[in-house]
């Protein structure tokens, strides 16, 4: 098996190029991504693909896509914490999910709850977005 090692590839004109598509590998990654705080005053810690992330109130934000997926067929995985306690009391625990709106390819809306369902914040929180 051989091993192409670049950091560019160029065009035979001698201009950079894009990073190349390689289709087995595009389903398998994420087509977009983010870790972002969710209390006090909002902010992206990383991300992929997103340009923005907007808190809509207690529990409910609307996290846009950089470049728009290429359909709604897609899968999310999500998983808040409300903080790094190595206690686990009911207090702190947190559901995540998508939000109750139609499925939309430039922004997703996610809503985070107690297990008594009401809107709460929290401060750790990853969504991943999976699609072809």
């Amino acid at each position: 098996m051989s091993t192409i090692k670049a950091n560019t590839l160029l065009h035979s004109d001698g201009s950079t190029t894009t990073q190349p598509s390689i289709p087995a590998l595009d389903k398998r990654m994420a087509k977009a991504w983010i870790n972002f705080n969710g209390t006090g005053t909002v902010a992206i810690n990383a991300s992929y693909n997103v340009s923005s992330l907007v808190d809509d109130g207690v529990g409910l934000f609307t996290i846009n896509f950089q470049t728009a997926l290429p359909n709604i067929y897609y899968s999310v995985a999500m998983l808040t914490t409300e903080n790094d306690a190595s206690s686990h009391g009911s207090n702190l625990d947190r559901l995540m999910g998508q939000g109750r709106v139609a499925r939309n390819t430039g922004h997703i809306k996610v809503v985070i709850q107690t297990l008594s369902l009401a809107e709460r914040d929290s401060l750790y929180n990853n969504v991943m977005i999976f699609g072809s």
